[in-house]
């Protein structure tokens, strides 16, 4: 990757985001660069509680055999076709069967709705995760994705309204905990107008995150235009100024 925008970030995020976390980024790829694997589990667990190691400075591999959740194999391009009653899943369940997760009304909703997911071509690839630090010049990273609260959150999301008109430079779709870290704004990456991501609202993966915490995931060349822009935006208000004190006062209740 460009050595340039990883430097240029750090500094800019801790001029304006002091002490603020660092974000992770993941990376499709067909080599997996001896970045070590992410463990395998023959039971249930959730995608988005492993990315707590990225975030504490591990880089981490995925495949299809280091997902061991369905929902996590399907958003992240392992498993295209969905398991038996993923309707009723999702749904109200099947009385004596399947508990269902009751997110959307009938399965009639969840059929229209998975009729416009387009699986990420993941097959035969590696997820790499890295937290921004630990980039090298190897290094291409699809997405950037930021693990924040309130008012950190609310710079982001400005900046990525900056260059624009229009007041729609950040999407929030529903889906799993990992759809809005890896299937929504990967696919974004490929859009003529790519838009941040706002996630974490699945109740599913909340419990892998801290307290209050949302994300907030960036396909990599919007990201780039936004740290072009750190420097002549609001950050340099002193409105931001303002925010950079409540910001401390969140780092101090969650310290």
């Amino acid at each position: 990757m460009d050595t340039t925008l990883k430097q240029d970030f750090l500094r800019r995020w801790d001029q304006y985001f002091p002490l603020e976390p660092l974000p992770i980024t993941f990376e499709l790829s067909s080599d997996h660069r001896n970045v070590p694997m992410a463990r395998s589990s023959d039971g249930w667990r959730c995608f988005v509680c492993d990315l707590t190691k990225v975030r504490n400075g591990s880089a981490l591999v995925f495949d299809s055999t280091s997902i061991p959740c369905r929902g996590g194999k399907r958003y992240c391009g392992y498993e295209p076709e969905l398991f038996p009653d993923f309707r009723y899943f999702l749904s109200y369940g099947i009385e004596g069967k399947l508990e269902g997760e009751r997110y959307k009304k009938t399965p009639e909703l969840v059929d229209e709705w998975q009729e416009d997911i387009h699986i990420i071509p993941s097959t035969g690839k590696y997820l790499i995760f890295k937290r921004w630090d630990l980039l090298d010049e190897e290094d291409n990273p699809d997405v950037v994705i930021f693990f924040t609260r309130g008012e950190t959150l609310s710079g982001l999301f400005t900046l990525a309204n900056y260059d624009r008109a229009d007041p729609f430079g950040v999407i929030m779709p529903m889906g799993a905990g990992c759809s809005s870290l890896v299937y929504y704004p990967w696919h974004e990456g490929r859009s003529h107008d790519p838009k941040a991501v706002v996630g974490m609202m699945d109740p599913s993966a909340r419990p892998c995150v801290p307290l209050d915490t949302m994300t907030f995931a960036v396909p990599i060349k919007k990201f780039t235009r936004m740290v072009r822009d750190m420097d002549e935006s609001f950050l340099i208000t002193p409105t931001w100024e303002k925010v950079k004190k409540k910001m401390h006062q969140s780092q101090q209740k969650y310290r």
